[in-house]
């Protein structure tokens, strides 16, 4: 029985994608011919896109979502209360929302998939009301990892997660219906671990 490689495909995952502002598309079509070239030199390839929000054009989420992807990434980041402390200002969190849960009303098969980071100065009850809202709008898959300061010019760390509080992140996710969550502090939004699972995950879409 032969197995299907995983292929990650990572575009930039800027909010605005600003390398890509000079184009009226916002680069969607450089992901979907992207994806469209890997799928017709071997179909059995699983790939993932992470996306940026595309200013939230629906239909320009629409042309990647339906470009023959199997996962469709695109990161929250953090909590509501705090997007306008880490994000850019032009992004947002009801525009993050939407695009993972237009993606997957565009194409009901495909995973989505979103990643959130801990120590900015969330609280519990933020965490928990994005868990309520991302499984609302019908995404999948989410990790937990670690925000780490790169430079002094960035945002300072507000608190160092212990591990064991990411293993209870991971089981309340868990029981929120996720059909796979990572948390860890080392975790990020392209958690190898976690592409063998995506890969069963896609495989017994396809035997249904």
């Amino acid at each position: 029985m032969s197995t299907k490689p995983t292929i990650v495909f990572h575009c930039n995952c800027h909010p605005h994608s600003v390398d890509r502002d000079d184009l009226e598309d916002q680069g969607s079509e450089h992901f979907a011919l992207t994806v469209r070239g890997l799928k017709t030199r071997k179909p059995s390839l699983l790939v993932e896109c992470l996306t940026p929000d595309f200013r939230g054009q629906a239909n320009l989420i629409e042309h990647v979502a339906t470009s023959g992807l199997d996962v469709y990434a695109h990161n929250l980041e953090t909590v509501e209360r705090m997007q306008r402390r880490v994000r850019d200002h032009r992004a947002g969190y009801s525009q993050s929302l939407f695009v993972l849960e237009h993606a997957k009303k565009c194409e009901p098969t495909l995973l989505t998939k979103t990643s959130l980071m801990l120590g900015v100065g969330e609280r519990p009850e933020d965490i928990r009301a994005t868990l309520r809202d991302l499984r609302t709008a019908g995404v999948d898959v989410v990790t937990f990892g670690q925000y780490l300061r790169p430079t002094k010019r960035h945002m300072p760390v507000k608190a160092f997660v212990t591990p064991e509080r990411f293993q209870e992140w991971q089981v309340e996710a868990e029981g929120l219906g996720f059909k796979y969550v990572a948390s860890g502090p080392l975790v990020r939004s392209s958690y190898k671990a976690g592409e063998f699972f995506l890969k069963g995950l896609l495989k017994k879409q396809e035997e249904r």
